[in-house]
């Protein structure tokens, strides 16, 4: 053992060692119980971020714990591989996105190992690998055998640039999300799974407050999200009639024009309709008004997400038509409006500017009437300004609605349904704000879908021996759309399997959300070549603890759920839900340095070449360059006054970045974990501070230089061997001795629960405290001393060990506690020693007149009389009453003495 802390050659070793002893492979074992934890595998986009780093280290002090207390535990790990970023990586490189892949995921990997992770290597998946994505294609036909995958022509956003098909939530401000370009409206074919014949039970098990919830190990914020995000809705769905015609003089949509609505009982105060830009009467009116058309497009070119609309400026346009009221028969007029979707239920809506804050606006914008149709008692209606005037279903009642008069909202929401049920007008419904999953994509790095399309038979599934649909790796994308569209070799010698004739493959690729909707599973069976899942499965899930941002608490998280309920009815899996408990950790932050360029671009500084200003209380005002910085503008000197933006989430683009590869370099992958546990619980953000990195480095300097110290003074384990001591029993400790262990097992309690709630960083607090404790420690010339010593430093390096596994593994081997126990990862979690909580002493606070003015110490089993007679003869009370006689003394049990004169 080297006299200083040398990090390199401490983790080198440790690496080594588990490396020799294949460490961390976990096999199925029925004899202990298991836990499957994992975190959300990553794109392998070149290099790991600090989030990674807290991310994972979660993940391992969570997994070696367990391992400890007697666990089978799995933490694997995967490659998230395919996708846009590949492709355009190859585009800017001029290379295949296989191999800018492949690349990336050996330097992560080195770095992965390089931090020490518990990881079973031998379950690594990589989604872009055949023998992975042939599971998609199996499934995706056997989804199509049952009717779950089918193919459609929809309304899409389509990204001219990039030349695919968006999200939604890929589009923002109406342009793409990666491209920034300008997004349009297409009518294409493509591939959609049925997500939607799942949405109660979806909704079911992760519903706040519902009965049937299994999801209850999930933080609420996301069962929320979800529950919004699908979005289910009672109401009514009904018809407004038309005699509008199309060009070959066929009525539109068999002269309805649907819409619906959660609140029926304003019916009769509609005043005007909407719909959507691509709505069949909105095309046809723009047919014969060029302004009209022009604002259609123009439409196209706006947001995609009910999110979106609903901070966007409502803009809308007559189109001259009108529909009639399926009660009163008064005619209605059609506007297009920006602010409805044609993905949302039927494109169309009913106005009622009265009661509803859109509605109102719109109508105030184009001077449309606004008619009261419900009231509240004691409330007073006017159209100046919006108000929330109504809430409560039984007290909002229907005025100026005829038939519906008198009646509350529940009561008139049956009467609506009943008028219109007898017209064949419209009924009752639920909807869903969940629509199907379109997984088509027109891009090449991605599952190949595996259909055949045939001149004479159309579109075939490809018989499950032709499965995989191999990827060619040697493509290059050059920017003018799909490179398989153009690759002879993806569609040489591709017969028809229903005729035989010559017929070309399915250019489409699959959503990548595909990919990482049940890699999780196939962790379980990761070698299997004959089954998509088997005994694995059944034996690990669901998974007991997943970790990942908060960013994923949708689409990821949702469709992971449906592709396990749909795996569930095809009887590959036997669970409902994929994951028992979710842990959403907060991102790292790090403060942002910027200014305006003579060009008046914005240039971003690192953190490391940047000084704050303060004012005099301390407060950041600004920011200043300590070393000479070349910028845009030339040579910056130092002290060049910069702006201070805050503090942001880390990122490339913004200088703020912290790159874990230096620290790991500059103090080793252990102070890297040790940091990133302790600065933060692992649900809350995390601002970087390098003076606290600084901090952890020498808080393992201290742990290292004690273990030093004892090995130095033969204080080993040896000792308590040599003396046959299996028990601490019949030790009789002196008083400095049992103050320690007191101490190591007081916070060795506290740690315990820390570990069951994942409060990391107070699991560091806790460690800190020991070594404290340890260091103060005198009395190390008695053999109890000695055994107290040991046995606390042993619990130390166990408490510590999930966070920093590489100094830890060394110092418990060079001390000799191996030669006992075997390899700290295998050793066995310590117990809390109930007799070293018992005290023999009590120390009490001594209070005179209710002020602080001391402490006594008195026996632990001392009574009243007892106390009282030790306070009154304490020196620094006799001096605070001045020999006045006490009128009472007070006596709080295990906390204080209050002499009362």
């Amino acid at each position: 053992m080297q006299d200083k802390y040398n990090h390199i050659e401490v983790e080198r070793a440790a690496h080594d060692h588990w490396t020799a002893t294949d460490a961390y492979r976990v096999v199925e074992d029925s004899n202990k119980k298991k836990f499957y934890a994992c975190s959300m595998l990553p794109y392998p986009s070149g290099k790991l971020h600090m989030g990674h780093v807290r991310n994972y280290t979660i993940n391992d002090m969570l997994t070696r714990q367990l391992r400890m207390k007697g666990y089978n535990v799995l933490m694997p790990m995967g490659w998230d591989a395919f996708g846009l970023p590949a492709e355009n990586a190859a585009l800017k490189n001029k290379v295949p996105p296989a191999k800018w892949t492949y690349d990336n995921i050996a330097y992560m990997k080195n770095q992965m190992q390089a931090m020490g992770l518990a990881i079973d290597w031998s379950r690594e998946i990589t989604t872009c690998d055949p023998e992975y994505y042939k599971w998609n294609q199996w499934l995706f036909l056997k989804m199509l055998e049952k009717g779950i995958a089918y193919r459609k022509t929809q309304v899409v956003n389509w990204d001219p640039v990039d030349q695919t098909v968006l999200a939604n939530e890929q589009v923002i401000d109406g342009r793409g999300w990666r491209t920034g370009a300008p997004v349009e409206k297409r009518e294409i074919p493509g591939y959609y799974l049925a997500i939607t014949n799942y949405a109660q039970e979806l909704l079911e098990h992760v519903q706040v407050g519902n009965d049937k919830a299994t999801l209850t190990g999930w933080p609420d914020k996301v069962r929320l999200m979800q529950e919004n995000w699908i979005g289910k809705s009672a109401g009514v769905r009904f018809a407004f009639t038309h005699d509008i015609k199309d060009a070959a003089g066929k009525l539109i949509d068999d002269g309805k024009m649907y819409v619906f609505t959660t609140r029926a009982d304003t019916i009769m105060g509609v005043t005007f309709c909407a719909v959507a830009a691509e709505h069949p009467l909105a095309q046809h009116a723009a047919a014969s008004a060029p302004k009209l058309a022009a604002f259609i497009e123009e439409c196209k070119k706006g947001g995609t997400t009910e999110a979106e609309l609903a901070v966007k400026e409502k803009e809308g346009m007559p189109t001259g038509l009108f529909v009639t009221h399926p009660i009163t028969g008064k005619q209605v007029q059609v506007w297009v409006g920006n602010y409805v979707l044609m993905s949302y239920g039927d494109g169309a809506v009913m106005g009622v500017p009265a009661h509803d804050e859109r509605d109102f606006a719109f109508a105030k914008k184009y001077s449309l009437p606004i008619e009261q149709v419900v009231t509240v008692e004691g409330q007073t209606f006017n159209t100046d300004a919006w108000q929330e005037w109504y809430g409560d279903k039984q007290k909002c009642v229907c005025i100026n609605s005829g038939a519906l008069n008198g009646l509350n909202q529940v009561q008139a929401v049956d009467k609506v349904a009943e008028l219109l049920a007898t017209k064949n007008l419209g009924e009752k419904k639920t909807t869903w704000r969940l629509r199907d999953w379109g997984v088509s994509r027109q891009r090449y790095w991605g599952t190949p879908i595996p259909i055949i399309h045939c001149e004479d038979c159309g579109a075939q599934p490809v018989p499950e021996k032709d499965l995989p649909v191999v990827l060619p790796q040697d493509l290059v994308p050059d920017g003018s759309g799909n490179p398989l569209v153009k690759s002879e070799s993806f569609h040489a010698g591709v017969v028809c399997p229903c005729c035989g004739k010559s017929a070309r493959r399915e250019t489409d690729t699959m959503d990548t959300f595909v990919d990482s909707s049940w890699y999780f599973m196939r962790y379980c069976d990761a070698q299997n070549s004959e089954k998509m899942v088997a005994e694995g499965a059944d034996y690990w899930m669901p998974m007991d603890q997943y970790i990942g941002g908060i960013e994923h608490a949708i689409l990821h998280l949702l469709y992971a759920r449906f592709w396990t309920k749909v795996m569930r009815d095809l009887g590959l899996v036997k669970v409902d839900e994929p994951f028992t408990q979710l842990l959403t950790q907060g991102m790292v932050l790090n403060h942002i340095y910027s200014r305006r360029t003579a060009k008046g671009a914005k240039e971003y500084f690192w953190p490391k070449d940047v000084e704050h200003v303060l004012d005099e209380g301390g407060k950041i005002t600004g920011a200043k360059l300590k070393v000479a910085v070349d910028s845009a503008d030339g040579m910056l000197p130092v002290g060049t006054a910069i702006d201070y933006e805050g503090v942001g989430t880390m990122s490339k683009s913004k200088n703020n970045g912290i790159d874990p590869q230096e620290l790991i370099e500059k103090y080793g992958a252990d102070t890297a974990r040790l940091y990133t546990m302790f600065t933060a619980p692992p649900e809350l953000t995390l601002e970087w501070n390098d003076a606290g990195v600084e901090g952890s480095y020498r808080f393992l300097r201290r742990v290292y230089n004690f273990g030093h110290k004892l090995l130095g003074v033969n204080y080993t384990p040896a000792i308590m061997l040599a003396l046959g001591l299996d028990s601490l029993d019949d030790v009789q400790f002196d008083k400095d001795a049992k103050a320690l262990r007191l101490e190591i097992h007081t916070v060795l309690k506290q740690v315990d629960y820390d570990y069951q709630r994942m409060q990391y960083n107070t699991v560091v607090s806790g460690a800190m405290k020991m070594i404290n404790a340890l260091e103060g420690f005198k009395a190390t010339h008695t053999a109890d001393g000695q055994i107290a010593m040991i046995e606390s430093f042993g619990i130390l390096l166990r408490v510590l060990y999930p966070a920093t596994p590489h100094l830890t593994h060394m110092l418990w081997k060079a001390l000799g506690y191996a030669n006992k126990q075997g390899d700290i990862l295998d050793a066995s979690w310590p117990e809390v020693d109930p007799k070293a909580l018992v005290q023999d002493e009590l120390e009490l606070v001594l209070q005179v007149n209710g002020k602080l003015r001391g402490s006594i110490r008195v026996p632990a089993s001392a009574d009243k009389a007892q106390i009282e007679a030790v306070a009154l003869s304490n020196e620094d009370a006799l001096k605070f009453t001045n020999g006045a006689a006490p009128k009472k003394v007070i006596v709080v049990p295990g906390r204080l003495v209050n002499i009362v004169v």
